[in-house]
């Protein structure tokens, strides 16, 4: 059984920094592409990164390139973090980690743009606020 556990949310001012973690168990990860989406009230779910360990390729959407970082554990290959920094009230979202198997997705926008996956995490909560 597949499962993905997020942590590392909570409250931080503008220009702060957090570092959400997605411990993935129950799959390989050299077999998925994991990507962060995020939900803010009110809208849409929109995705924000993806990592193919496999393939080696990441990608951002556009408006967390520079600020934002996805990667994986070098030791704990099963963990993706995604280093978020210069944080802005926008950035305030839950947000979920979610993996696909290669063959169905790649990473990159269009991935983002189904807005589908096949696993989901429960997410957790980021308040970027003063």
């Amino acid at each position: 059984q597949v499962h993905l556990v997020e942590s590392g949310g909570g409250l931080v001012q503008p220009g702060g920094s957090l570092r959400l973690s997605c411990a993935a168990s129950g799959i390989f990860v050299d077999l998925v592409v994991i990507g962060w989406f995020r939900q803010a009230p009110g809208k849409e779910r929109e995705g924000v990164s993806c990592i193919d360990s496999n393939a080696g390729s990441i990608y951002y959407v556009e408006s967390v390139k520079g600020r934002f970082t996805i990667s994986r554990d070098s030791a704990k290959k099963s963990t993706i973090y995604l280093q978020m920094n210069n944080l802005k009230a926008e950035d305030t979202a839950v947000y979920y980690c979610a993996a696909v198997p290669r063959w169905r997705r790649t990473c990159d926008g269009r991935w983002f743009q189904a807005r589908t996956s096949d696993y989901w995490g429960q997410g957790t909560q980021v308040t970027v606020s003063s």
